[in-house]
């Protein structure tokens, strides 16, 4: 009897959703070829290393490790033989410019001491805000968990269960005044909206769950870095089969009639009966697929698409340590208007709240020879109506002025290396649309059915995995979306899926796995 020809697969983009879904095809039997256009595996998850220096380039906290830990078990493998996770507590320091400073913990009796500092009435609120996340989280799990194909997906009965926790036009912040008053306790229960590029002010009321995340599921620093997390599940696809092509960035995906049928790089075609995108969504569907296939997607309707903030970046290599914690977060004197100044695009922000990791006060590879490698992240509006070529230097030193203040004494003198990002950088170096970082936004008008699917609509054979898709934007979110979309290519070819014995069957069923303070 003829032997069954195995089935291929081509991943674009080894970013965090497409080395998953790389994972997770080559697991169930596909020959798979992931093509990444750098020579380092990531994406905007990747490590730098220059001058001496290591730097994350991208995320630096690493939340809700559980999900990971599923895709590498649905893989047959161990997390712990590829990444060594270990839990930042506190998780980090919220400092606001008018005072005062708390440090944020996963310990309840801590956390309402450290919001004490800012309303005592608030503090006592915290139990009942977590309570009741924790009961939104567990409703919404299993709408993160499908695919949203067709409108008929509302219906089902635990998507209509979790939406009673979404009110039409209520923001993160409206959600928040219902526990707590003082609006500098809101921003610190709602300035995690920023993960997902949005502003508390306009993100819906859904997303107090990111902050639930934190306290219930730990902050997470992953040895070598997010971006180490990148390499090691690089290492984990090779162990499965995956051939990696780094440095080869694919030019077109190829179609018989509406059909992918593979891909074209420099070296020529490569065949494949999935073809799968993990590059930004607007920039790869305008530039991989012929206008005349795309009839949901054209070029009009992605730019009419809303979009995320973006952010100006400082990666500092500087002589010695400093005595600051490993995240810090500068919330700016007037927030609401250092947000309206971002979602404008007009200008640079005046008074810029921030972001800034001090890896090395938990991580040796951060800290060689006597310096530190310090990450700072802005968030500014996305391209279009700043010019950055004229603002760059001058907003520079606004930045590293604010750090001065925020602890980071001497900071200019020390500097021994330096790179900047601006938006038009993420752009035209990352090929992100509008240097938007965080992808497209997460108003209720472009979540579930309303976001690009995962089987992209218009053609057949091209699956979407990454923030441009269903579920969204933010690691957990990504690899679960991995998952989906590989769910969708094994189930649309007819082939099914053997579970492995050490799989959890609970994907993301929201229990802790991971214990404080340890390695996995």
């Amino acid at each position: 009897m003829a032997a069954v020809s195995r089935k291929s697969a081509t991943v674009i983009g080894a970013g965090p959703g497409g080395l998953a879904a790389a994972m997770l095809l080559a697991k169930d039997g596909f020959d798979v070829t992931l093509f990444e256009k750098d020579k380092r595996v990531g994406g905007r998850t990747k490590i730098l290393d220059d001058g001496g220096f290591r730097f994350d380039m991208g995320p630096t906290f690493f939340l809700y490790p559980q999900i990971l830990e599923s895709i590498f078990s649905r893989c047959g493998l161990a997390m712990s033989d590829y990444v060594e996770l270990t839990r930042v507590d506190p998780s980090y320091r919220l400092a606001f410019e008018d005072g005062p400073q708390v440090r944020i913990s996963g310990d309840l009796d801590e956390l309402e001491r450290e919001i004490s500092k800012i309303d005592a009435n608030d503090a006592r609120q915290i139990r009942r805000f977590i309570d009741v996340n924790r009961r939104k989280l567990a409703d919404f799990t299993p709408v993160l968990q499908r695919s949203f194909t067709s409108m008929v997906d509302y219906l089902a009965p635990s998507v209509l269960k979790a939406f009673r926790h979404i009110v039409p036009l209520s923001s993160v912040d409206q959600e928040l005044s219902r526990y707590f008053s003082d609006p500098r306790v809101r921003l610190a229960f709602s300035f995690q909206t920023k993960y997902l590029g949005m502003s508390p002010f306009r993100c819906p009321n859904l997303f107090t769950f990111l902050a639930f995340l934190e306290y219930e599921f730990g902050v997470w620093h992953p040895r070598g870095g997010c971006g180490a997390v990148s390499d090691g599940m690089a290492r984990a696809a090779r162990d499965l089969g995956v051939d990696i092509r780094l440095d080869e960035p694919v030019e077109g995906i190829e179609f018989n009639g509406r059909r992918a049928t593979g891909v074209r790089t420099a070296s020529g075609v490569t065949t494949a009966d999935a073809v799968v995108v993990n590059a930004d969504f607007a920039h790869a569907v305008t530039n991989l697929i012929p206008a005349r296939l795309r009839r949901k997607w054209s070029d009009k309707r992605v730019a009419e698409m809303k979009y995320s903030c973006s952010t100006f970046m400082l990666y500092l290599g500087v002589e010695g340590s400093y005595d600051v914690d490993h995240h810090n977060i500068f919330l700016s004197r007037n927030y609401q208007q250092n947000i309206a100044e971002i979602e404008s695009g007009e200008m640079v922000p005046t008074e810029p709240s921030m972001y800034v990791a001090n890896p090395g006060r938990t991580d040796p590879a951060f800290a060689q020879n006597g310096t530190s490698s310090i990450y700072v992240l802005v968030p500014v509006g996305h391209c279009g109506k700043i010019d950055w070529q004229k603002e760059k230097q001058s907003f520079r030193n606004t930045v590293l002025h604010r750090l001065e203040v925020l602890g980071f004494s001497e900071l200019r003198q020390r500097v021994r290396y330096e790179k900047i990002l601006t938006p038009d950088d993420w752009r035209d170096q990352s090929s992100i649309y509008l240097g938007a970082t965080f992808n497209l936004a997460h108003g209720l008008d472009q979540m579930l059915y309303f976001r690009p699917h995962n089987r992209l609509q218009d053609v057949d054979g091209v699956y979407l995995v990454g923030g441009g898709t269903h579920p969204g934007s933010g690691l957990p979110v990504i690899y679960e979306g991995a998952r989906i979309s590989a769910d969708l290519v094994l189930a649309d070819l007819g082939i099914a899926r053997v579970p492995v014995r050490s799989e959890d069957p609970a994907a993301m069923a929201p229990t802790p796995s991971l214990a404080p303070g340890s390695g996995t």
